[in-house]
């Protein structure tokens, strides 16, 4: 049985297309999958690159990929992931 083309995204509140493949591994990237839209996930990753340059972030570090987790499932299924004090866009 196929799946269809289209979810209703948990962030964005619409029906939008889904994402193709995993993007993330283990039960929370099939959370995303079934949840979550492309574009949602799109601008999740240019937050996420926020987050890294302005914190200056080594994904080596396990701190870091824990805190990137934490703020991507704020972002995606909660109030929302914070951009950093005195970020300038």
């Amino acid at each position: 049985m196929a799946s269809s083309p289209l979810i209703f995204c948990q962030k964005l509140q619409k029906m939008a297309p889904r994402l193709e493949s995993l993007v993330y591994p283990g039960p929370l990237g099939v959370r995303i999958q079934e949840h979550i839209s492309q574009e949602a996930w799109r601008l999740w990753v240019g937050h996420q690159t926020m987050l890294i340059n302005e914190y200056r972030l080594s994904l080596l570090d396990p701190k870091a990929r824990h805190f990137l987790k934490t703020e991507m499932e704020k972002f995606l299924f909660g109030e929302g992931s914070e951009r950093p004090p005195g970020f300038v866009p």
